[in-house]
């Protein structure tokens, strides 16, 4: 019995786009394990946007097997798929995607609506611990227009935390960040890793931000082409400790 958090076999995607066939992947198979960080890099076109969304269960495979916490994706209905996504996974994207009227609290406290286990009580407690957890105590009252980019990927990291998800999926959740807001969101990052076991799996096309992680997977036309340990995982703490102060906002 396989004791990793996600496995893929042999995952393929094609679209159809009139007479044409696209493969955007084409057999890509490897297994995350509990409480690893692990980046999947590849240029445009390489299919990390297609393998994300089909990690998230926002697509189905047309080919092949994917486990998420002992639980065949493959098997399940639209339904089945949207409690799995929402129960299993915590989601960080590049645009934050925060409802805009609504406070920092409430943002986070959004995935457990949808959890009818959970009372409103256990919903706000939930939602604070998690603010807690990023270092925002003091802002969940605000609104996201009156957060700094990096507060608001923060406010969006607790709502990808407040589940309790077995894994954390990002998109690029760097890339509308400068260089040391990026450093200060992966030592939260490396931290929510290392000191609380949270399994990440962190997509994006820098390498000095797939430096931060453990592991590394590289795509290209829809194929593993490397996957590999990171011998020597930089410290973001570190490497924004370095950082001139000059680079101060």
């Amino acid at each position: 019995m396989s004791t990793s958090i996600l496995s893929i076999q042999n995952i393929r995607r094609e679209f159809h786009m009139g007479t044409e066939v696209v493969r955007a992947l084409k057999g890509v198979t490897f297994d995350v394990d509990p409480g690893e960080f692990v980046t999947i890099m590849g240029s445009s076109g390489s299919g990390k946007t297609t393998l994300l969304n089909t990690l998230g269960c926002l697509d189905k495979p047309t080919d092949g097997v994917y486990m998420l916490d002992g639980v065949n994706v493959g098997s399940l209905s639209r339904n089945e798929l949207a409690r799995l996504r929402n129960r299993k996974i915590g989601f960080v994207f590049q645009s934050y995607n925060l409802l805009p009227r609504t406070s920092a609290l409430e943002n986070v406290e959004l995935p457990l609506f949808y959890n009818s286990t959970i009372s409103a009580t256990q919903r706000k407690e939930r939602a604070i611990k998690a603010l807690e957890s990023v270092k925002l105590a003091d802002r969940m009252d605000h609104l996201p227009n009156q957060l700094s980019g990096g507060q608001q990927q923060r406010v969006a990291i607790a709502r990808a935390l407040v589940n309790e998800p077995v894994m954390i999926l990002a998109d690029e959740a760097t890339g509308n960040l400068d260089t040391r807001t990026s450093y200060e969101i992966m030592a939260l990052i490396q931290e929510l890793n290392q000191q609380h076991g949270k399994t990440i799996v962190f997509v994006t096309h820098e390498p000095d931000i797939a430096a931060f992680s453990s592991r590394t997977v590289v795509l290209r036309d829809g194929k593993v082409l490397k996957d590999s340990k990171n011998e020597h995982v930089r410290s973001a703490r570190e490497a924004l400790a370095a950082l001139p102060t000059s680079d101060d906002n």
